[in-house]
């Protein structure tokens, strides 16, 4: 190949083997120098390569082995937010969503205060199970305010809108402004277990809970993510001055 070729387009070709399934957890990466051989690119520009899959969560270096695919990986908001802006789908390659449960419940002691509602007011919930590959990798639960519902009717519905708080964002004509993620781990309840395939007695697993809220300060989606304790949750912040001062 040309040398040309970048370290990012290295990196962006297993990145998509890795979503794909292509190579699997516990799959070995080519050598460096097989990566330089196939590219024709010097091993600096291999050792980025891989450096960038490493720092997104996607490998890890085993002493003796190599360049090794890890374990399931449950992306964070930021990183959907990308997948919607480049494709117009929320979930990435080798992935899928199923709704397991549409209606209005009484908002939780957990889930009111993050509307911004007494407890037991009625919200709107959409659960729903994400596999990559047809292993499943994370449940979750997203809890609408009356005002969002209004605005996106669709959500009511039992299918994946591919892009459930982008529409709602785009229907209430404001954008998405930031997101609080709090992660925390307890044991797993026998549908969690069931829905992901948990089969030990005890179970931890963890819980991310989500609240995005808009520009003009109204939380459009709470949302409680529950991944098994094998899965990894990937975060990357900038520490750029710009970002630090939003």
């Amino acid at each position: 190949m040309s040398n040309s070729v970048g370290y990012a387009e290295i990196a962006a070709n297993y990145r998509q083997q890795i979503q794909d399934g292509v190579l699997k957890p516990g799959d070995t990466l080519p050598s460096l120098r097989q990566v330089c051989e196939r590219y024709d690119v010097a091993q600096t520009t291999a050792n980025r390569a891989y450096r960038v899959l490493k720092l997104e969560g996607l490998t890890v270096a085993k002493a003796g082995v190599g360049t090794v695919v890890v374990g399931p990986i449950s992306n964070n908001i930021s990183t959907r937010v990308r997948l919607y802006e480049d494709t117009g789908k929320a979930l990435g390659g080798g992935e899928s969503s199923r709704i397991l449960e549409v209606g209005t419940v009484g908002a939780d002691e957990l889930v009111a205060p993050r509307l911004d509602v007494a407890p037991g007011t009625p919200v709107h919930v959409r659960r729903r199970l994400v596999s990559r590959n047809g292993v499943p990798v994370h449940l979750s639960s997203s809890y609408y305010p009356a005002y969002v519902i209004a605005a996106t009717p669709e959500l009511t519905e039992p299918v994946s809108t591919g892009g459930s708080r982008e529409l709602a964002a785009a229907r209430l004509g404001v954008s998405q402004d930031r997101v609080l993620e709090e992660v925390t781990s307890r044991l797993a309840t026998v549908s969690e277990k069931d829905h992901l395939g948990l089969t030990a007695g005890d179970v931890v697993v963890s819980q991310v809970v989500r609240t995005v809220t808009l520009t003009d300060d109204r939380v459009v989606e709470v949302a409680v993510k529950v991944t098994g304790g094998a899965t990894i949750l990937r975060w990357t912040t900038s520490l750029t001055t710009n970002a630090l001062e939003r």
